[in-house]
C-alpha cells in the first residue's frame, strides 16, 4: 500500500497534554516538519521559557534548553554565539514574550541575532489561569478583567509582529494563523522562510501565530476558532510584515 502520510521524526512519541482545541499541537507539528524537511534534527536547539510553551521540551525530538520567564531570546543568543553552526529557535507564548520578555526579544531583534522566534498569541495567560495578557483585546474578559479589558485603565493590546517589523535588525517578520487548513499551510510556509533566512545568516526572524485557548476563553474548540476569526484577525495584522531580502 502506498504511504500517503508519515509522522514527522522531529516529534517524540509523547502524547500531547494540551487542552482540547488548543492549537499548540498544530504549531508544534509545523515547526517539527520544517526542522525535518530542512535536515536540521542533528543541529537544532530549541529554547523555551515558562508557560504552556515550556512543555514543548518533551515533544520535540531535538536538543531543548529551558529558560527563565521571558528570557528565551537571551539564552538563545548565548547558544547561537557560542555555537554559531547550530540552528537555534525560541518557542514563546504571548504572556511570556510580550510582558516580562519584551525587552529580551526587542533587543535580540535590534542586534540582528541570527535566531528565530516562534510567537504563539492566544491573547491570554494560559497555564497560570487565564489572566489578562499584553495581547488581550479591548473588551475581552479574563480572570483579571472580568468585565472586559478597559484600554483607559489597562492600555491597548500589543501587536508584536508590527512592533518587531520596525526594528532594523529584524530580517523577516510574519503574522499567521492556524484556524483553517489554508492558514495552516500559510503558517508552515512562513516558518520555513524564517528558518531558511537563519540558515542563510540574514539575522533575526520572527513568526507570530494566532492561536486559541478554549479552556480559558470558556468556549468549545469550534467556538474558539470562530472567536479567533471574528476578533483576533480583525485586531492583529496578518501576512508578511517585513522581508529584508525583498527590499
Amino acid at each position: 500500500m502506498k504511504e500517503v502520510f508519515k509522522r514527522t521524526g522531529a516529534l517524540t512519541d509523547a502524547p500531547f497534554h494540551y487542552c482540547p482545541g488548543c492549537t499548540h499541537g498544530i504549531i508544534h507539528r509545523l515547526v517539527a516538519e520544517n526542522l525535518e524537511e530542512l535536515n536540521l534534527l542533528g543541529k537544532a536547539i530549541g529554547v523555551t521559557p515558562v508557560g504552556c510553551a515550556g512543555f514543548c521540551q518533551q515533544y520535540f525530538n531535538i536538543d531543548m534548553q529551558g529558560a527563565a520567564h521571558g528570557r528565551a531570546p537571551a539564552v538563545a543568543t548565548g547558544i547561537k554565539r557560542a555555537l554559531p553552526d547550530r540552528f537555534v529557535f525560541t518557542y514563546q507564548g504571548d504572556g511570556d514574550l510580550a510582558s516580562i520578555g519584551i525587552a529580551e526579544v526587542m533587543h535580540a531583534a535590534a542586534r540582528g541575532e541570527n535566531i528565530t522566534t516562534i510567537f504563539v498569541n492566544n491573547a491570554i495567560y494560559g497555564m497560570t489561569g487565564g489572566q489578562m495578557a499584553p495581547t488581550t483585546l479591548p473588551g475581552q474578559k479574563t480572570s483579571t478583567s472580568p468585565f472586559g479589558r478597559e484600554p483607559s485603565v489597562a492600555g491597548y493590546p500589543l501587536d508584536m509582529p508590527k512592533i518587531i517589523a520596525q526594528i532594523q535588525g529584524a530580517a523577516y517578520v510574519a503574522s499567521v494563523s492556524v484556524d483553517s487548513p489554508k492558514n495552516v499551510l500559510q503558517a508552515k510556509k512562513a516558518i520555513r522562510q524564517a528558518f531558511e533566512y537563519q540558515l542563510a545568516g540574514r539575522g533575526f526572524t520572527f513568526v507570530s501565530v494566532l492561536s486559541t485557548c478554549p479552556t480559558n476563553w470558556g468556549m468549545s474548540p469550534v467556538k474558539a476558532l470562530e472567536w479567533l476569526r471574528e476578533n483576533m484577525m480583525k485586531n492583529y495584522t496578518l501576512g508578511v510584515l517585513k522581508d529584508a531580502a525583498a527590499q
